[in-house]
């Protein structure tokens, strides 16, 4: 069971997240403000986070960024539940720290499935680092390293750099690597992989270059 907040002003909308989450089975607490939201984030962090972009006192990309400068929640999975759907929109919710963004209106199967694939983790803990020349993923600090230096990626830009450095040389799939990292399948969700792999190629620099495209197949690093 995960401790889940909501941060959303629609009191309906949080009222069928916080009901078909409980029903799943995790503690949940529903926020309808950021004035809120933060008074309870001093006393206890969450498991993960499911924030509205448009909020009365401050907005949802503001929050993320806010926590991501804050080393306490730096690594708290957060996914944005957004109405807006231009590429702009969802690539600037990604920049801003976002792990994954769910688009209104939603179905509960979908909510259920995103939020199930981002607490699990895909790789077990008896792979300790992952290394491709100077670039270096250790699961045991949770980083990223590119010729001994830092690099912060969100949780779900982790797990993709992780499935394909696993798989090194192995071409996957678009529909295995949506399952696999987002519990759902590719089909109706074409922008969620390729925005993540821009985003994760920007990040990595020189190693960008490295994750390579399959027209018509997926992805692969190599």
């Amino acid at each position: 069971m995960a401790l889940i907040y909501i941060v959303e002003d629609d009191e309906s909308i949080r009222e069928i997240e916080e009901f078909a989450l409980k029903n799943s089975g995790h503690k949940v607490v529903g926020f309808a403000d950021a004035r809120s939201f933060y008074a309870q984030l001093d006393e206890i962090i969450p498991d993960l986070l499911l924030v509205d972009v448009m909020l009365p006192d401050e907005s949802g990309n503001e929050i993320v960024k806010k926590l991501r400068r804050n080393p306490a929640t730096k690594k708290l999975p957060i996914i944005m539940v957004t109405a807006k759907t231009t590429d702009l929109d969802l690539v600037k919710g990604l920049e801003d720290g976002a792990d994954d963004y769910i688009k209104k209106p939603f179905s509960v199967m979908e909510l259920i499935s995103r939020v199930k694939a981002i607490l699990r983790r895909t790789v077990t803990e008896e792979v300790k680092c992952l290394e491709l020349d100077g670039l270096v993923l250790n699961n045991e600090k949770h980083e990223v390293t590119i010729d001994g230096v830092s690099t912060e990626l969100t949780f779900k830009e982790y797990e993709l750099l992780q499935l394909l450095m696993i798989n090194r040389g192995i071409v996957l799939s678009r529909d295995v690597i949506m399952d696999r990292i987002w519990g759902v399948m590719y089909e109706g969700e074409s922008r969620t992989l390729d925005m993540h792999i821009k985003t994760l190629r920007q990040k990595l620099g020189e190693y960008g270059s490295r994750i390579r495209t399959v027209r018509n197949v997926g992805y692969i690093i190599e």
